[in-house]
């Protein structure tokens, strides 16, 4: 019996370390991945930009199935760029992002969940300033798995949400006369990625 015990306890150990091995990770690729916002400016335009340097990866339990993945984001929020030198320079300010206290925002303890086919959910602890809440994500998985002309694996997903960013205290408030914000509170978020297996 206590060889059974010894054996079968032998078996679950080598299965879980079997399983844990199984694990893939992947590495974002700066170059042709990017992390967008949207906000709606004086109530009747809108004004897009973009933080063009990030790093991040994730794990799936294996090279195709990417349901219960582990995602990490970092975006250095001083790579923000709206292709206006004095806007950029505004939204690095304490009015905003306060960069020089706050150089980064971060996704962390996120996972991807399948809802169905390509389509998922990714819910995480996003921080921006010194405020953490968890934000989800819709995302959608493009063309599944490929491998690319070097021989690389590759994946692509596209994420969306919208904040609001009170939240996190990005507090500027400026109104027109009419009481319509100058910057209006929710930003939309659009994330374009791409992975390469390790």
């Amino acid at each position: 019996m206590r060889k059974l015990s010894l054996s079968l306890f032998l078996v679950l150990i080598l299965s879980s370390f079997q399983f844990a091995s199984a694990q893939v990770k992947w590495t974002v690729d700066p170059a042709h991945t990017n992390a967008r916002f949207e906000v709606k400016h004086l109530g009747i335009a809108f004004v897009d930009g973009q933080f063009t340097t990030l790093e991040g990866e994730m794990e799936s339990q294996n090279a195709e199935d990417f349901n219960n993945s582990k995602v990490s984001f970092t975006i250095d929020v001083n790579s923000v760029s709206t292709r206006v030198e004095d806007r950029d320079n505004h939204l690095k300010s304490d009015d905003f992002f306060n960069v020089e206290k706050y150089p980064n925002m971060t996704l962390k303890n996120a996972v991807l969940t399948r809802v169905k086919g390509s389509e998922y959910k990714l819910a995480g602890d996003l921080t921006i300033r010194d405020v953490t809440k968890k934000v989800t994500f819709d995302v959608v998985q493009n063309n599944g798995v490929i491998t690319d002309p070097w021989g690389g694996t590759r994946i692509g997903f596209t994420a969306t949400s919208t904040i609001n960013r009170f939240d996190f205290n990005i507090a500027y408030n400026d109104n027109l006369p009419s009481g319509v914000p100058a910057v209006a509170p929710n930003i939309k978020i659009t994330v374009n990625v791409e992975l390469v297996k390790n």
